[in-house]
């Protein structure tokens, strides 16, 4: 399984992600997700996102998780894109791209990378008031 990842405080490209895709003849298919800054946390409206992260440790723990994925499922590749830093609303701050056979697979991976990611790796967030 080819894997692909960055942490990075630069905005996410999409474009130029999705222009990177790299496709075999067997894969039927692409499952992007993008998750993206919104007006409310936790009850609270809000201007932003800050990220951090204890990057050794994620990168580890992203890696960890890419294994198990190669254990479960007939993946034949995940990019994952992680801001840091302050990502303001309607921002990105996560792209995942899962590349499978068949759709059921690809949907599968990406839920349960994306699940788990928020549960196991370490890249914490904190609000910014729209007040501040």
């Amino acid at each position: 399984m080819r894997r692909h990842l960055t942490i990075a405080t630069e905005p996410i490209d999409e474009a130029a992600l999705l222009s990177k895709r790299q496709l075999s003849t067997d894969m039927g298919a692409v499952v992007y997700f993008l998750g993206m800054v919104r007006g409310e946390e936790a009850g609270a409206r809000i201007c932003a996102l800050e990220y951090e992260s204890f990057q050794r440790m994620a990168k580890h723990q992203f890696n960890l998780l890419f294994d198990e994925m190669e254990k479960r499922w007939p993946i034949e590749s995940v990019r994952l894109v992680h801001r840091l830093g302050v990502v303001k609303l309607n921002e990105p701050s996560l792209w995942v791209e899962v590349v499978a056979p068949h759709r059921g697979e690809a949907f599968a991976a990406c839920q349960w990378l994306i699940d788990e990611m928020k549960r196991v790796v370490p890249i914490w967030k904190r609000a910014i008031s729209s007040t501040y």
